[in-house]
């Protein structure tokens, strides 16, 4: 079992301030020995998706003074445990407690060039696929490049409301790796100039860095002229 806690929010199911806790469970089996273990702990299920190989369960529990605590569990993302089990060299980031929001904040909170530090896209053709697009923070997605990338007519960004069933991440917290299904994926061209890229852990607060050529070990990847300047 995979035990991690997030960063505070508000849960709109519990309606307060809260510790978001998420445990993955491989086998359904122990599943009600660690339901009544967070419940005796005072935690509260809010929802669950099934996973790969197991299940993710989402507990929450009331913030006391709106202070973090760390209760159970180490600060290790699901990004993270894929590129150790694949025994991939990376280095970690995190700004979980900065309150930046956008990517240019993040490259600035963490004193790294923008140009270096990459979003992860995922949009939907008119022919009903999935694509998922790897940019600059600095950079927009041009719709129409993106299309031409991946031999579609056109290609719209997916609704947000979208993204968590469909990739398993919340806006803001959205890596290339570790999605629930593999989505073709294309990563802007630029990134080859670089030794190493840093992007999304998978967990909003968290970013991971690491060679294209050890990110084409994870997953399957092409490069592409798919984005212009912000204007």
């Amino acid at each position: 079992m995979d035990i991690i806690v997030e960063s505070i929010i508000y849960c709109t199911i519990c309606k307060h301030y809260a510790f978001l806790l998420d445990i993955y469970i491989a086998k359904e089996e122990d599943a009600a020995d660690y339901h009544q273990l967070f419940r005796d702990a005072e935690w509260e299920e809010v929802f669950s998706w099934e996973g790969t190989n197991g299940k993710w369960y989402y507990f929450c529990k009331k913030a006391e003074n709106g202070k973090r605590e760390k209760i159970i569990g180490m600060e290790k993302t699901n990004v993270m445990r894929i590129l150790d089990q694949k025994k991939i060299n990376y280095n970690s980031y995190s700004y979980a407690d900065t309150g930046v929001v956008s990517g240019i904040e993040v490259a600035e909170v963490l004193n790294l060039d923008p140009k270096r530090v990459f979003k992860t896209l995922v949009t939907v053709a008119a022919s009903g696929k999935n694509y998922v697009f790897v940019i600059p923070v600095e950079k927009e997605l041009n719709l129409k490049k993106a299309a031409r990338a991946v031999g579609e007519k056109s290609i719209e960004m997916l609704k947000s409301k979208d993204l968590l069933p469909l990739t398993g991440y919340i806006h803001g917290g959205c890596s290339p790796i570790g999605m629930k299904k593999f989505f073709p994926t294309i990563i802007e061209q630029s990134a080859s100039q670089y030794d190493t890229i840093i992007f999304s852990a998978g967990k909003i607060g968290y970013q991971v860095e690491l060679s294209l050529e050890d990110l084409q070990k994870v997953i399957s990847f092409s490069l592409a002229d798919v984005c212009d300047d912000i204007k």
